[in-house]
C-alpha cells in the first residue's frame, strides 16, 4: 500500500505527453477561429463571425477537457503557449478550408491518441478519447457543408453575402 500511494499518476509518460501535445493542438485551433471571427467580422460577415467564435469556444472546451482529464488522472496538464496565429486570410472561402484541414489535422491527431492508447493497453484513455473522435465527423462534416456553399452559390456579386446567411443553416444530424 505504501509503494500505491508513491505513484502519482495512472497515465503512462507517453500518453500524458500525447493529450499535453494535443492540448496545445485545441488551443491552437481556438485562436486559429478567434482570428477568423475577427477577420469575418472585419468584412462584414456576421454569421461567419459568430460562427467562428462559437467554434473558438469550442476549441477551448475541448482543450480544458483534455486539461482536467491529464489533472484528474493523477497527470500534469500544461497550459500551452500559442504562437503564429495568422490575423489577416487569403478570402473568405480560405477561411473555410483552412478550417476544413484544421480540422482533419485534429482527427488525424486523434486517431494517433487512440492507436497509442491501444498499443500502451490504456484503455480508459483510449474511451474518453472516443468522445473526441465522434466530436471530430460533426467538426469535418459541417466544414465540408459550408464549403459546398460556395460551390452552389458562388462568391461573386451579393454571393459572399448568401453564403453568410446560409452557413448557420448547416447542421450535422448524426447516424
Amino acid at each position: 500500500m505504501k509503494d500505491l500511494l508513491k505513484l502519482k499518476s495512472s497515465l503512462k509518460e507517453e500518453i500524458e505527453n500525447i493529450l499535453n501535445a494535443q492540448i496545445k493542438v485545441e488551443a491552437h485551433s481556438s485562436a486559429l477561429y478567434l482570428a477568423m471571427s475577427s477577420w469575418c467580422d472585419d468584412q462584414g460577415l456576421e454569421n461567419a463571425a459568430e460562427f467562428f467564435a462559437k467554434q473558438s469556444n469550442e476549441e477551448r472546451e475541448h482543450m480544458l477537457k483534455l486539461f482536467n482529464y491529464i489533472n484528474n488522472r493523477g497527470g500534469r496538464a500544461i497550459s500551452p503557449e500559442v504562437t503564429g496565429i495568422p490575423q489577416d486570410f487569403e478570402s473568405f472561402r480560405g477561411v473555410f478550408e483552412q478550417t476544413l484541414e484544421q480540422e482533419m489535422f485534429v482527427t488525424e491527431q486523434f486517431n494517433n491518441i487512440a492507436d497509442k492508447c491501444a498499443k500502451a493497453k490504456d484503455y480508459v484513455t483510449f474511451n474518453f478519447v472516443q468522445w473526441f473522435l465522434e466530436e471530430q465527423v460533426e467538426e469535418e462534416f459541417v466544414a465540408r457543408r459550408i464549403l459546398e456553399l460556395f460551390d452552389v452559390i458562388g462568391e461573386d456579386g451579393t454571393g459572399r453575402w448568401e453564403i453568410d446567411k446560409h452557413l448557420v443553416k448547416v447542421t450535422f444530424a448524426g447516424e
